[in-house]
């Protein structure tokens, strides 16, 4: 879908259908076909260009990547399933990172036509939370009761959730700094006294000179 839609800005997508145009000279077709192959190619990973390094033609590329990760294939299924299962979001880690990351194999698993029913999606995102959200996964699970869950609810509660959590760290933060530049203050106006004190006491007075 990226890839189409990068092609038709840039007045490419032509060279997806593979045949050229009847209008167009051969040089200007071999010209364009040209231009959207780098195109796609600049968009792979290396480790993927790699295996698609032979294809000389647009449509001949699309094909070969077709093939390679839309292809419903048994063994294409089992990786994708066991990529979506064994996805787990890190202590730390951006939410909404993870939650790109999850959608994105959802999206490959209906490209294999593979597709979970909508409660099944948004119990897989809870239970691919951290520890850290337990209670939050708790919370959820007893309040929604015998009702069903939906992805969309839990995807836009856990990035709410995830800004509320965000806020309250920035605050505890800037209260603490706040503190501690109170409290090094008072330390230098007692630090102060002090010193002013010492310089009384040491101070000779008048009847101990005479």
């Amino acid at each position: 879908m990226q890839i189409d839609d990068l092609l038709c800005q840039k007045d490419l997508d032509q060279a997806l259908a593979g045949t050229k145009p009847e209008k167009m000279g051969d040089a200007e077709w071999a010209a364009l076909d040209r231009k959207a192959l780098s195109v796609i190619r600049f968009t792979l990973a290396k480790n993927v260009a790699f295996h698609i390094a032979k294809e000389t033609t647009t449509c001949g590329l699309t094909k070969a990547l077709s093939n390679m990760y839309e292809k419903p294939s048994a063994s294409n299924k089992v990786f994708l399933i066991r990529q979506l299962v064994n996805t787990r979001m890190r202590e730390g880690m951006s939410v909404t990172s993870h939650i790109n990351e999850f959608n994105t194999i959802l999206s490959r698993l209906l490209s294999v036509d593979i597709k979970f029913e909508d409660e099944v999606q948004a119990l897989l995102l809870l239970s691919s939370l951290p520890e850290s959200w337990s209670g939050t996964v708790t919370a959820i699970s007893g309040s929604a009761g015998t009702s069903k869950l939906t992805f969309e609810g839990i995807r836009d509660f856990i990035l709410g959730e995830d800004i509320r959590r965000r806020s309250s760290r920035e605050s505890s933060s800037a209260l603490l700094s706040t503190e501690g530049r109170g409290r090094r203050t008072e330390r230098g106006k007692a630090r102060g006294r002090s010193k002013s004190r010492k310089r009384s006491q040491s101070k000779p007075r008048k009847e101990d000179i005479q």
